[in-house]
């Protein structure tokens, strides 16, 4: 279906390894940021830098975006200088957190003038962008996923067709990250109380983690980045929060009370609006620590100095 180079459109944390795992392959790509310092790498190994989406459009029949926002995907997609004015383009694939409403919209659209859509939002958070073990959630026509999806496997180990209707990858996405916020919010919580009751944390993890409490954070996130306080690599807090408040959303349209969400779109929003939004997610155990005045690390063993 899609002949000579692809377009890659937002290059940020997770776009800007799954754009260079493209190019690592020996794909051609034409590449569509805001930022300078995000084309640089993709430039110096032989991507094209666009002027903007309809240049991108104008010069692949194939174009993946990953992008922060909604709305951003929005204007990308149909607005002005957007990927509807290209003359190119025949698949737009997805890669972003948008909700189905929104991706519905584009599909509308970008359907208007013939183009093929998948929205195909991705979890794995940046490390499994680097290494391509990312899983994918598609939604779209099938007999499009199956002509991306060779593409769509340098990107991702774990493809997920998850049906026709626009949105429906949206949808299963929501529910994904509404449950990984959950379960990091619950283990900040679990282990800032055991730390202060004089438990070891890492002795804490090994114990949850051979229970029934382990979830992703505990066995993952923690070990890696909460104990050894790096906070590296996960998303920022202000677009966990952007997730989980457009799940909400999507609940409420739909008839299905969220208890538990509200409460966790509470929590992130208040950490955002305490400026730590563009901190790593796994760094949100910080408010908590500050209310406890405790530190959960591999010295800690009571009250912080």
């Amino acid at each position: 279906m899609t002949t000579g180079p692809v377009g890659f459109i937002g290059l940020g944390d997770m776009g800007g390894p799954m754009a260079l795992r493209l190019l690592d392959a020996g794909k051609e790509l034409a590449v569509c940021d805001t930022r300078d310092a995000a084309l640089t790498p993709m430039v110096a190994k032989g991507a094209y830098c666009a002027e903007n989406p309809t240049d991108v459009a104008n010069r692949c029949e194939m174009v993946l975006v990953s992008l922060p926002t909604p709305d951003a995907v929005y204007e990308v997609a149909l607005g002005q200088s957007g990927l509807l004015e290209g003359t190119a383009i025949n698949t737009y694939v997805d890669l972003s957190t948008t909700g189905a409403m929104m991706a519905k919209t584009v599909a509308a659209g970008l359907g208007e003038k013939g183009i093929a859509v998948l929205d195909s939002p991705v979890s794995g958070g940046i490390l499994g962008a680097e290494s391509g073990k990312l899983s994918l959630m598609v939604s779209g026509p099938e007999v499009v996923f199956e002509a991306v999806r060779s593409i769509l496997e340098i990107i991702g180990n774990n493809l997920f067709y998850i049906g026709a209707e626009p949105g429906l990858g949206q949808t299963m996405k929501l529910a994904n990250n509404f449950l990984s916020a959950t379960n990091n919010i619950a283990a900040a919580e679990a282990m800032v109380m055991g730390v202060k009751g004089g438990l070891d944390p890492t002795v804490m993890l090994n114990v949850i983690n051979a229970s029934s409490g382990r979830n992703s954070a505990t066995m993952d996130k923690f070990p890696r980045a909460v104990v050894t306080r790096t906070f590296e690599k996960t998303m920022k807090q202000k677009l966990l929060y952007k997730d989980v408040r457009l799940c909400l959303e999507e609940a409420e349209a739909l008839g299905c009370p969220m208890w538990l969400g509200s409460a966790v779109r509470q929590f992130l929003a208040y950490a955002v609006s305490q400026g730590t939004g563009d901190d790593t997610s796994v760094a949100l155990i910080k408010h908590m620590e500050r209310w406890a005045d405790i530190e959960v690390g591999s010295a800690a063993t009571g009250d912080k100095d």
